[in-house]
This record gives structure tokens, C-alpha cells and sequence, in this order.
């Protein structure tokens, strides 16, 4: 059976999406190309280039966080796709401004590749590029350098646009972003699947009355699967997890993001939140920003996940930075 979609072609769905970004949001964004999408405000000589990118099907990640204080530029994929190697020099070419680019995006193995491929490329033209890998999803793997980068690049991209803003030079904001990523939880559950706008086909199984904790943003398997429970079981199964492994003292600081997979509505979410405020108030960790709401999605995935910063005085400032995105803004 064949999942409904409001599309004209599959095929083209990712451009066409493309159109309507840049229709809706003039005053934000333009292209360098037809996959590299550029703040219109924000890159500047002297400054170093924040350039962001991974596949389409996440939105608003990774595009909608393009715009003064965050990123410059985002290489555009296809869907659940790493964006070739010429989109991510296009969009760094585009945005550079003398003082070095750093590259953020997901720890995949096809958007790793890629991205650098494009670092070469850019070295070529004596660009200097570095990367920082986000790898919050702690469901993924025991090892931090082979996790995978989820809902956390929402907070880990917000910092390091923050100190690239404040014209900070490359190496601090290389230390920045990763700092940021280090003190990054993310973990997920999933409800249903999704399904790609090329087949209509439901990319996993998942049956009705059963949920998936710690699956990935492509239908990458979790690590339990059983019966559906109720929301505060779920949101403590997660808290538990991130707390442990977090570690934080008590009186710390935090920032919090409960975030829809795609068809879960905010009445969901915020049943969620109410539960992982009160884990927290009873571990004594401060909530200094909270976000609820579809951040970065997969397609129509039924399903949420919870990401907790660990903050301190430097990421909190740079969390508060104002920024102008097209589909997130702060100040």
C-alpha cells in the first residue's frame, strides 16, 4: 500500500520544496546553486564561514537554520542523501570570507565522505576547511566517536553560528562546536515509519501497539523494541539513559529540546515535557532554554526524541546570541 503525499513528482519533491523555501523566505535566503542555499545576511569578510548540510526529509534542520547568527550555508542532499561533494564547495565558495570555513553535520558515513572530498576540493583554492562532527544520539553507539548526529545539531549548530557571529577565529570555533557536541544527549523513540516521496513505501516495520526507543532519523534500527506505554514511561526510559551518562552535579544548568520525527503534535510533546521538567527539577538541573516542537524531523515518522545540553557560562551566552533564521530565531 502506498502512503499519501501532497507531491507532484517524487522525484523532483526535493527542488520543489527548494522553490517554495526561497519563495517563502526571500528576505533569509538565496542560492549559490541549486542545492547550496546561503544566508542572505550574515556572511561577512573576516568572519569564519559556518556551512551546515546532510539530506532533505529533516526539515527545518538543516536549511531552516540558515541565516545571521547561525549558519551561512547548507548543502542540500537528496532525501535521507548526503549532498555531493559540488553543492558543499559551492556553498563554501559562496560564503567564505578570508577566514577559514568550518563544516557541521552529521556523523554518516556518505555525508563524511563528501564533505571531505569538498575540504579537498576547497584546499585546491587555498580555502582552509575544518570539520566538526555532531554525534549526540547516545542510543546509537557506546563509543562517541561513532554515534550519530540527530536532534542535538539544533542546539551543537546554534552555538558554534553564535561564535562564528562574534568573529571569533577558526580555531576557537572549531573548539566551540566541539565542546558543544561533547555536552550533547540526544536519544529518540519512534511509533511508526516512514516512507520516501520517490516509492511511497514504508521504510521499516513498526506494527500498530509497538514502539522502537533509540531508532535513527533514517529508520536506523534502536536498540529495544516492545508494547507502546504511556508518555511518562517513555520520557523516563530516555531521561534515565541521558542522565547517567551526563553526569551533570546537581545545580547545573541545561537545555532541553523535545522534538517531533514528523506527525507528532504538540499536544504530544508537550505531555512529554511536562514529564522530563519534572525529572529534572527533581534531579536539581535548571532549565535555561527549553524548545518543543518539529525540529528535525524524519518525513511522517510517528515519534519524538529528547536532547539535553549540559551547559555552562560559555554555552549558555552563546545559546542566548540573538540569530535570524528562516525558520529559527532567538533575541
Amino acid at each position: 500500500m502506498l502512503t499519501q503525499k501532497l507531491i507532484n513528482d517524487g522525484n523532483h519533491a526535493v527542488d520543489e520544496m527548494l522553490r517554495g523555501v526561497l519563495a517563502a523566505h526571500p528576505k533569509h535566503l538565496t542560492l549559490a546553486s541549486p542545492r547550496a542555499i546561503v544566508a542572505k545576511h550574515g556572511p561577512r569578510p573576516g568572519k569564519v564561514a559556518l556551512v551546515i548540510g546532510g539530506g532533505s526529509g529533516h526539515e527545518p534542520t538543516f536549511l531552516g537554520f540558515v541565516g545571521k547568527g547561525l549558519a551561512d550555508a547548507a548543502a542540500v542532499g537528496n532525501v535521507f542523501a548526503s549532498p555531493p561533494p559540488q553543492p558543499i564547495v559551492d556553498a563554501a565558495m559562496a560564503v567564505h570570507g578570508g577566514a577559514g570555513v568550518l563544516f557541521m553535520y552529521g556523523n554518516y558515513a556518505g555525508d563524511v565522505m563528501n564533505f571531505d572530498m569538498a575540504t579537498e576540493l576547497l584546499e585546491m583554492e587555498d580555502i582552509e576547511a575544518r570539520t566538526v562532527l555532531t554525534t549526540d544520539d547516545i542510543a546509537s553507539s557506546p563509543d562517541r566517536s561513532k554515534r550519530r548526529g540527530v536532534a542535538g545539531n539544533v542546539f551543537i549548530f546554534k552555538v558554534a553560528g553564535a561564535a562564528a557571529d562574534l568573529m571569533l577565529p577558526l580555531d576557537e570555533v572549531a573548539r566551540i562546536a566541539a565542546h558543544a557536541n561533547a555536552r550533547t544527549y540526544t536519544m529518540g523513540v519512534a511509533l511508526s515509519a516512514c516512507s520516501l516521496p520517490q516509492t511511497r513505501r514504508l521504510n521499516f516495520d513498526l506494527p500498530a501497539g509497538e514502539m522502537e526507543i533509540g531508532m535513527g532519523i533514517h529508520g536506523e534500527p534502536g536498540i529495544r523494541r516492545g508494547p507502546l506505554k504511556p508518555a511518562n514511561d517513555v520520557a523516563d526510559e530516555i531521561i534515565d539513559a541521558i542522565l547517567a551518562e551526563m553526569a551533570a552535579p546537581k545545580g547545573a544548568n541545561v537545555a532541553v529540546l523535545v522534538n517531533s520525527l514528523g506527525s507528532t503534535p504538540l499536544m504530544e510533546l508537550y505531555i512529554l515535557y511536562a514529564r522530563v521538567a519534572e525529572r529534572l527539577a527533581a534531579a536539581d538541573l535548571t532549565v535555561h532554554t527549553a524548545l518543543v516542537g518539529p525540529y528535525c524531523t524524519s518525513m511522517e515518522m510517528a515519534g519524538a526524541s529528547i536532547t539535553i545540553m549540559h551547559l555552562d557560562e560559555e554555552l549558555a551566552q552563546l545559546l542566548d546570541h540573538p540569530c535570524d533564521c528562516a525558520m529559527f530565531r532567538v533575541g
